[in-house]
């Protein structure tokens, strides 16, 4: 069963929303929130970045149900939130967005970062990154 804390725990291939996810944790009792906007950025390892796919395992979203279950139940949190999109996305589009909420700041940012440290770490989502020079990268891939 899911903890009544986890708002919104998705994987979508439509563009991400982050006043939905504001939106699903309105709650009057928290006085922190705590957001985390992870964006497709234009380098890395050195390279240009020309754009990416991101592609999920049929679990994913069971497994990022899981993770968000056990932050909800580790962490004194109202509520939380997680999306992760999946399809072709280009720089500057909106990757993933995590938030958390509790009736203080602390308990919100040590969430959060849990929250995005093990949805990255646990959760079969891969990358594949193209790059200006034409060559291209899978991350994350098993």
């Amino acid at each position: 069963m899911t903890h009544p804390a986890v708002r919104l725990a998705a994987i979508s291939d439509a563009p991400l929303s982050v006043a939905a996810v504001l939106d699903a944790l309105d709650d009057p009792g928290a006085g922190g929130l705590v957001l985390f906007v992870g964006r497709v950025r234009d380098h890395d390892g050195g390279k240009g970045v020309q754009g990416l796919g991101y592609s999920a395992h049929p679990s994913a979203v069971e497994r990022l149900r899981d993770v968000c279950d056990r932050i909800a139940e580790q962490y004194d949190v109202t509520a939380l939130a997680a999306v992760h999109r999946v399809g072709d996305l280009a720089v500057g589009d909106l990757a993933v967005v995590v938030a958390t909420t509790a009736a203080h700041r602390g308990s919100s940012f040590d969430a959060s970062r849990a929250l995005i440290d093990t949805l990255k770490a646990e959760v079969p989502i891969w990358k594949h990154q193209l790059f200006d020079d034409g060559s291209e990268e899978w991350v994350g891939a098993p």
